[in-house]
């Protein structure tokens, strides 16, 4: 990644003291980051991954605002220890604030300074290819889906996310061709022992979801998979889990805002999210139950192949999760509102009137909010503590 800075500093005698030792700092966050800074004029920064105004020293607040209109926004401030760096940048940041124009005082130790820029630039680099992805509506959301519908063109205003929407009937003749190509996943369901037959069909669904995602060049894509009970008597949940495991994001239901919650937490974290409904909620010890009957294959330590929980029918997946740390998103469909919160993930159960895999949580916020303000049914988990990152996209 390639950084542009924008180095703001007066033309007194000071300036030069600070000079000496401005420039070594910032090869120094170079080599602690990993990224090429680049000094640039106001007009180029734009040109960059990331912008950065470095507050070399004091009496530099005038220069500054004559750049302003040319900065790119917000406005990240670089700043130093010495040569009253921080008391120029926190005059600045004040004017940033009376003019409600976001802005931030990057300051303090090398090692922070160099953390805070990785996620601000980790930030930066998932809006962008955000902005760019392609993703399909494969047939209209469940019907059950009564506070999911988004609307397309609006979307692609407000996030630069295309939705496109492909019929179930161009999808079904894909099924009918009865193909699909073998991977290290299909391989690694098939080694499981279950029933070839009900697999075979499982996988022709994969292989027409793949083609399509092909076909269309997409990012992404959530299916009205419950329509595939009825028209050829399989589920989609192998498909889902390879095409998660492979980088194409899918989503069950025809659920978009928790399509669009997958894509950002897979954006920022990099790790496979399962996609589940909160099934059970202990409020006194902050605790949930998620469960559903499809996860990426990429994401458990180990799996079984049980039949679909509501149609008892088809392949669907008990996964085990690793315990430990985990994060829970959602954001809806125009990315306006979200919720996440860190948290535990306690044990991975095996009940029988849940989907098939099913963990326990307990959570760093409130379980509250599931019951009086959240974002729809389904939310997204994965391994780790995010929310820090995941807050920072929503700054």
């Amino acid at each position: 990644m390639k950084i542009g800075v924008f180095y703001v500093v007066s033309s007194t005698a000071a300036a030069a003291i600070a000079d000496e030792g401005n420039f070594p700092w910032l090869k120094t966050l170079g080599e602690l980051t990993g990224f090429e800074f680049e000094l640039a004029q106001a007009d180029r920064l734009s040109q960059y991954d990331l912008a950065l105004e470095f507050i070399g020293g004091g009496g530099t607040e005038g220069i500054f605002l004559q750049q302003l209109e040319k900065l790119p926004k917000p406005c990240y401030l670089l700043t130093t220890g010495a040569n009253n760096s921080l008391a120029a940048s926190m005059e600045i940041l004040s004017y940033l604030k009376q003019h409600d124009i976001h802005g931030e005082i990057i300051h303090g130790s090398d090692a922070y300074v160099a953390s805070r820029i990785k996620a601000i630039a980790r930030v930066a680099a998932a809006k962008e290819r955000v902005s760019k992805m392609k993703v399909a509506r494969v047939g209209k959301p469940s019907d059950w889906l009564i506070a999911s519908e988004v609307d397309a063109a609006e979307c692609k205003k407000k996030t630069g996310i295309e939705i496109i929407d492909i019929p179930m009937e161009e999808f079904l003749a894909e099924v009918k061709v009865r193909a699909y190509e073998d991977n290290k996943y299909t391989e690694l369901i098939k080694s499981k022992g279950y029933d070839a037959g009900e697999v075979e069909e499982a996988f022709y669904i994969y292989g027409a979801l793949r083609r399509l995602a092909d076909k269309y060049q997409l990012d992404g894509l959530t299916v009205r998979c419950f329509d595939l009970l009825d028209t050829v008597h399989s589920t989609g949940c192998s498909a889902l889990a390879i095409l998660n495991s492979e980088g194409i994001y899918a989503s069950c239901e025809g659920d978009v805002p928790a399509l669009f919650s997958m894509i950002l937490l897979g954006e920022l974290t990099g790790e496979p999210v399962f996609m589940a409904n909160p099934s059970r909620i202990d409020v006194e010890n902050n605790e949930i139950v998620f469960a559903h009957c499809t996860l990426p294959i990429a994401m458990p330590e180990d799996f079984e192949i049980m039949t679909h929980f509501e149609s008892q029918i088809g392949v669907a997946f008990r996964g085990r999760i690793t315990e430990g740390p985990v994060t829970v998103f959602k954001t809806d469909g125009m990315m306006e509102h979200f919720f996440v919160s860190d948290g535990e993930l306690k044990r991975n159960l095996t009940e029988h009137n849940l989907c098939r895999t099913q963990i326990e949580l307990k959570l760093a916020e409130s379980v509250s909010y599931f019951l009086t303000e959240s974002i729809g049914n389904h939310h997204l988990i994965v391994k780790g503590h995010h929310s820090e990152v995941m807050r920072e996209y929503f700054k």
